[in-house]
């Protein structure tokens, strides 16, 4: 039987969060958290070598900033589904998130409301 759950990375460097994003994603039966980022480099590194349908990525973390990061894994992944999740409310920050390559912005306190959903809706291209 094939396993058409869509795989997500989810990076964060708050291990807290990290951890309850996961436990609500793995909770949804069409979706499977299949590796953790805790900075920017190491969610670039393990997209390229996990290879998920979706990342879900905080603007704030360290060694590169979630912005560079968008920007890199829409260079490299077009038909990735990029998720912010931030708790920072900053219009420009959610723009330039945007115009780095984000399908969607969302803050921390709307997230369990409108990720799940985003994320089950995305279907990725399959490939032969």
């Amino acid at each position: 039987m094939r396993d058409d759950r869509i795989k997500v990375l989810v990076a964060d460097d708050d291990e807290l969060f990290v951890g309850s994003l996961r436990e609500l994603i793995d909770r949804q039966p069409e979706l499977e958290v299949v590796g953790e980022a805790h900075n920017g480099l190491e969610a670039i590194d393990l997209t390229d070598n996990l290879d998920p349908d979706a990342v879900v990525i905080d603007l704030h973390m360290p060694l590169l900033d979630g912005v560079t990061a968008v920007a890199r894994l829409r260079h490299d992944h077009p038909n990735l589904c990029l998720i912010v999740l931030t708790g920072d409310s900053d219009a420009a920050l959610h723009r330039a998130a945007i115009d780095a390559g984000a399908d969607g912005v969302l803050e921390k306190h709307e997230m369990a409301r409108v990720l799940v959903d985003r994320l089950a809706s995305f279907r990725p291209p399959r490939t032969a």
